[in-house]
Formats: structure tokens, sequence, C-alpha cells
């Protein structure tokens, strides 16, 4: 059983590591420009161990994408959820402060939204679509759109996800850390996210 255990962790250690070099390789550079065999260098794997773990340098591209959003779904839904005075506002502190704390994830996802490998850039929309799916469950629960169509909450939550896509853009394109320039990135944030819930205050 221990045998066993200790392979399945070794397993893992290795496949965090291939998408952990591979986030790194990639903070300057698309996924289309990136060789197996500089992935599993940096990982400190042969290449013929890298498809122990995936099929294809596709296949690791749609890891990355999954490694980069799942911790931000998880926040953003936990700030949504949370019993707090602006819920606005928390949440663009989340985004901001994974923002800069995982600006290369970040800059992959911007980047490889339009990338030429079909199948990451399917699979970050699909990451959106889910983040759209969410925010439009939380809308439908709150008691003054309770009587609001599903198409017009997945409407609003569609430019919500929209406005925080512009402030990631936004955020990664700073010319280094500037507390001014990136308080203006939150300000415009939590202005276009309570434009937009206000529009759908009044949206019949």
């Amino acid at each position: 059983m221990t045998s066993t255990s200790s392979r399945a962790e070794r397993k893992e250690r290795t496949r965090q590591a291939l998408v952990g070099s591979a986030l790194t390789l990639l903070a300057d550079r698309s996924l289309s420009g990136l060789s197996l065999r500089e992935v599993a260098r940096a990982a400190g794997v042969v290449p013929t161990a890298f498809y122990r773990h995936f099929a294809s340098m596709d296949e690791l591209g749609v890891a990355v994408v999954e490694e980069c959003t799942a911790t931000l779904r998880q926040l953003i839904r936990q700030a949504r959820q949370a019993q707090v005075a602006d819920p606005i506002a928390g949440s663009v502190s989340i985004l901001v402060r994974q923002v800069a704390e995982r600006e290369a994830d970040f800059r992959f996802l911007i980047r490889e939204r339009a990338s030429g490998v079909p199948a990451v850039a399917r699979a970050i929309r699909d990451a959106l679509d889910l983040f759209t799916v969410e925010l439009t469950a939380d809308l439908a629960r709150m008691p003054a759109l309770a009587d609001f169509q599903t198409e017009d909450l997945r409407m609003a939550a569609d430019l919500m996800v929209g406005a925080m896509l512009h402030t990631i853009q936004a955020l990664t394109e700073l010319d280094g850390p500037d507390d001014d320039a990136i308080a203006d990135v939150t300000r415009r944030a939590e202005r276009q996210l309570r434009l937009i819930a206000l529009g759908l205050t009044q949206w019949r």
C-alpha cells in the first residue's frame, strides 16, 4: 500500500513539475513555440517520461489552463458567497491580488486565449464559460433578481466576466509595480462592474 502510494505521489510530483516548468517557460512566449524537450529538461525528467503524464504538448497546455484557473475560480466563488458589505470590491480585490501573485499565469491565459493551439484556446473558453455559469447561478439567488429570466442574468454575467478579463489584461500590461496605476485599474474595474449591476436592475 505504501509503495503504491509513494509511486502515485512521485507521479503527481513529476506531473506538477512539468506543469510548473511549462508555466515558467511560457512567461514571455507562446505554447506553440515551446518544445517537449525544453519542458522535460526544465522539469528534470527525460523526454520519454513526459508521455507518462501527457499525450502531447496540447494536453500539457490544457493542464496549464486548469492550473491557472482553478485557484482563481475558488477564491472568486468564496468572495461572491461571503457575507460582506461590498462583494464587488471584494471580488476585484481578490482578482488584483491574484494577478500580482501569479502574473505569469494570467499572461499565459490572456495570450493563449487567441492562441494558434485550438485545444488550449478551447480550454480557456470553457473555463470562462464555467465562470459565467457560476456567476449566473449566483445572480439568480439574489432576491432582487428573482424574477429575471436566466437569459438576461447570463448576459449580465457574461459582461462581468468580460470586465474581469479586461482588468486582468490591464494589470498584466502595467510597466512594473505601480501602486497608483494599480489603484486606477482597480477603481475602473469596480466602476465597470457596478455599472453592469445597475444596468441589470433597470433591465426589463
